[in-house]
């Protein structure tokens, strides 16, 4: 099992058609203050970004709703007086509020959100902003036509989509080039290399898989383990007797992560860093420990044969349960279509 002195320097790439170079793992900030349990000391997760930083992963992504509006503010704090080694990624669209979720993807609100989340972070500008998740009343031309003013303005350096269709894609990347798409893609979420790789390939564009440890599956969670707060404990494929079949998968794969010597995690992790040098997972943790454990996964070679066993062990028709819960699944690009432009009537 790799301990801390054997983790390999974390190599850097470059991302789509402009070239922004940044740590080929990142690191998802979401769980430090959202969704994951209790709020984390904010101490904490400032000395483990900076930590990061020192081991060599300086790509780190939030968004305005984790907290909400909390993430976006520690990240920002962590990163003071290291803005130019770091790059910072970070998302707008999704608002909560007391009547539920919205999606705004509006040209009011792309530079409202935007300068909201310059001054949360306290930079200049953002290095990457993505749409968080696509408006299905708003074209989006229109969306990305409006970020592509802050690009203009010095706001922003690079765009991305977050969750949108290869349709969506295209038709963004014809406004402005689109630098990097952030999909869900781990082990037991791999739909997307249906269409979505292929599309980005086509374009240069580069693939940030969020959750590529499966919302921690990949990494051992346990239901019994669950603490009060901690929205996994409610997803279809983390409960009840899905939980339990999926158990058996996650066995077979730690089975061969035993015969390689490394860890699930570092396993599960390397899998997606074999899928290409256009692919920058980030994994999200709040500890040390866990990120000098994924870090550890860029030493993990892996040959072809080795990747096709690890994807058998984990078949995508025998993973039980969907990805996510109901309500949820209505903004992912399975079903969250942009309008067409001649839709858009407002302004004209």
């Amino acid at each position: 099992m790799a301990t801390a002195a054997d983790v390999p320097t974390v190599p850097r790439v470059k991302l789509g058609p402009e070239g922004l170079e940044v740590s080929a793992m990142g690191l998802g900030c979401m769980g430090m203050s959202f969704a994951y349990g209790a709020v984390k000391p904010e101490e904490e997760m400032i000395e483990l970004i900076r930590h990061a930083v020192e081991r060599g992963v300086t790509f780190f992504d939030t968004a305005d709703m984790y907290g909400p509006h909390t993430n976006e503010v520690v990240l920002g704090k962590a990163i003071k007086g290291m803005r130019e080694k770091v790059q910072l990624a970070t998302k707008f669209g999704i608002i909560l509020g007391q009547e539920g979720v919205q999606i705004r993807g509006d040209p009011e609100w792309v530079r409202t959100a935007c300068e909201a989340s310059l001054k949360r972070l306290d930079v200049e500008y953002i290095d990457l902003y993505y749409q968080h998740r696509v408006d299905t009343k708003v074209p989006i031309e229109i969306t990305v036509g409006a970020m592509k003013k802050l690009v203009q303005e010095g706001k922003v350096k690079h765009l991305g989509l977050s969750e949108a269709s290869a349709s969506d894609i295209r038709r963004a990347h014809a406004v402005h080039p689109i630098t990097a798409v952030q999909m869900e893609w781990s082990l037991w979420t791999r739909d997307l290399e249906e269409d979505i790789i292929p599309t980005c390939r086509e374009l240069g564009i580069a693939i940030v898989p969020y959750s590529p440890l499966g919302r921690g599956f990949f990494a051992g969670y346990t239901v019994e383990g669950n603490k009060e707060g901690d929205t996994r404990a409610k997803l279809p494929r983390m409960s009840g007797e899905n939980f339990e079949k999926n158990k058996v998968l996650r066995e077979q794969l730690e089975a061969i992560a035993e015969k390689k010597k490394c860890s699930l995690n570092q396993l599960a992790l390397a899998w997606v860093l074999h899928k290409g040098n256009d692919v920058i997972p980030i994994p999200g943790t709040t500890k040390k420990a866990n990120l000098e454990s994924n870090i550890g996964a860029v030493g993990v070679a892996l040959s072809k044969e080795e990747i096709a066993e690890i994807e058998a062990a984990v078949p995508i028709d025998e993973v039980a349960g969907d990805v996510n819960l109901p309500f949820n699944m209505q903004f992912l690009r399975r079903n969250a279509l942009s309008p067409p432009l001649s839709s858009w009537k407002e302004g004209i």
